[in-house]
């Protein structure tokens, strides 16, 4: 579970970082595109950091899974909670930007994040042996 939300925030973080303009016009991708234009004009710097920030966001997840330990997977599971909540408590309050088609595509896929990072946190620590 790590590994894949990672890798996905690695995808998103590489596209901002990589084609910022590209990421503005056309996130998520097929079939929705210009989710993040509604959210006013283009700022290269704004796109930037927020790749750079998913890109940390996957170091994270995916150390926390090579690492393997319970400790890490929670620490993962904070940070990931300290950014997706916030972010998709902003996607719910300004729905209305969004057609009724990418309504729910675009809440959903942010609260991915806060069900990832819910589960790392909820991980059973292990019995001593």
């Amino acid at each position: 579970m790590l590994v894949a939300f990672g890798a996905g925030e690695a995808g998103v973080g590489s596209w901002a970082q990589v084609a910022p303009s590209s990421f503005y016009t056309d996130f998520p991708g097929w079939p929705w595109h210009g989710w993040v234009t509604y959210d006013g004009p283009f700022n290269e710097h704004l796109i930037r950091d927020f790749g750079g920030l998913n890109l940390a966001l996957a170091v994270t997840l995916v150390g926390a899974a090579i690492i393997g330990s319970v400790a890490a997977a929670r620490v993962a599971g904070a940070a990931s909670l300290v950014f997706s909540l916030p972010h998709t408590i902003f996607h719910w309050a300004h729905i209305e930007h969004y057609p009724p088609v990418d309504q729910v595509p675009a809440v959903a896929t942010a609260a991915v994040g806060v069900l990832v990072a819910v589960i790392a946190l909820l991980v059973p620590g292990r019995a001593p042996s």
